[in-house]
């Protein structure tokens, strides 16, 4: 097969002086500046999207999807909004709580905790805390005792194991003859869960439904709701529905609202590292920059010839902005390659351990999104594109009578 000759020549151009056989070493470089970019801004945003999608699954694994709660702060006779809302377009699950803020203790340790009193055949439908038990049972809470799960952190803070006793207390008690009196009950710790994010391992404790009713006083009444969906990302539709539909005193807030400063600085700082890692791939551009220009000077009698020939100014121009868009392209090409083998290693092995209390993770996650390896094959490429047009453009200007004058 006949190259053309614009291409055969841009090919040749890479290749060492002379009778050395091979690439050049500038070509070399420029392909390994292209690649190394390239391998770096996608390793980057891997982690970026594995932290955002592990952080998420975390949320959603202790939150619901949706949560109805009332402007009264409590609601009585939840049963017939309950089967209501298990009705609502979209909803899965629905599953009634108890929330409040109360101190835990064991011997001389304390902690203040979130805790939740929850129906855990319900629960299991709506959020996977069954699924991380790290001892004992959540099936657990189906007694009507007082019984109590607690996350690894807290347990570990407190100094307790499952068949420990902990005293949960609460200051809005009831009034008594010498002033308010706070709520004081011994639970017992029927479990322990682990869901590798401190801020829920360290600060928050599960009771059933019936437990917490009476600790807190609230006899037939809930806090609220808890709704999983067929599609987590239609909680924004839901919640408007919802907000529509059930009036007031109801209101609904989905995952995204909930925590959408959370997700807002994810993904600022998503794009900021991709605006700055594009510095790498310029950075290596102006190597193509110096690679061209210095075959240019190099070749300015051979580029005369081909011009005596016949050649235009638009071929001389085109067998340079191949050449540069060649060692982009490779460099582009093994940078991804690199880059999705480096990704599959972290993610796979584990090779990056993190302190969870700081970053809620035990370890780098990755997360290779196809869409982030195709924006950035066309970022790397188009700027090699864009560093070959000034030397390509010098050296279609180049006139052809001086390089060939004492020839």
């Amino acid at each position: 097969m006949r190259l053309p000759y614009t291409l055969f020549i841009a090919f040749r151009y890479l290749k060492s002086k002379k009778k050395q056989k091979g690439i050049s070493f500038n070509t070399l470089v420029s392909i390994g500046g292209v690649m190394l970019g390239v391998m770096t801004l996608l390793v980057v945003l891997s982690v970026m999207s594995g932290f955002r999608d592990d952080l998420q699954k975390k949320i959603l694994g202790v939150n619901a999807h949706v949560v109805v709660t009332s402007a009264d702060g409590n609601i009585d006779n939840y049963k017939a909004l309950l089967g209501k809302l298990q009705s609502w377009p979209h909803v899965t699950a629905a599953s009634p709580f108890i929330m409040g803020e109360v101190m835990l203790s064991a011997g001389k340790e304390s902690q203040g905790v979130y805790i939740r009193g929850v129906d855990p055949s319900a629960e299991a439908k709506v959020t996977d805390l069954a699924r991380h038990m790290k001892e004992g049972s959540f099936t657990a809470l189906a007694s009507d005792k007082p019984g109590i799960i607690i996350g690894s952190e807290l347990a570990g803070r407190l100094g307790v194991v499952v068949g420990d006793t902990v005293t949960v207390l609460s200051p809005m008690g009831e009034m008594g003859p010498f002033g308010m009196l706070p709520r004081m009950r011994r639970f017992q710790v029927d479990g322990i869960f682990e869901m590798g994010m401190y801020e829920y391992d360290n600060n928050l404790a599960i009771t059933g439904l019936g437990p917490a009713a009476r600790f807190f006083g609230m006899d037939n009444g809930i806090t609220g709701v808890e709704l999983k969906l067929d599609d987590i990302y239609k909680a924004p539709e839901v919640r408007s529905s919802l907000n529509q539909g059930l009036g007031f005193p109801f209101f609904a807030r989905d995952w995204i609202e909930m925590n959408k400063n959370l997700f807002a600085a994810l993904t600022l700082e998503k794009i900021t590292m991709f605006i700055i890692l594009t510095f790498i791939i310029l950075v290596a551009s102006f190597n193509i920059v110096s690679t061209l220009m210095m075959n240019v000077v190099e070749k300015q009698r051979e580029i005369a010839i081909l011009k005596a020939m016949g050649a235009t100014r638009r071929g001389i121009m085109t067998v340079f902005v191949i050449q540069g868009l060649l060692i982009g392209i490779v460099g582009t090409v093994i940078g991804v390659l690199g880059g999705y083998v480096l990704g599959y290693i972290i993610n796979t092995y584990h090779i990056i351990s993190l302190p969870s209390d700081v970053y809620y993770l035990s370890h780098l996650p990755v997360k290779m999104n196809p869409r982030d390896f195709v924006l950035v094959s066309i970022a790397a490429i188009a700027i090699s594109f864009s560093a070959t047009i000034y030397p390509a453009w010098q050296a279609s200007r180049l006139d052809p009578i001086e390089p060939l004058r004492y020839e």
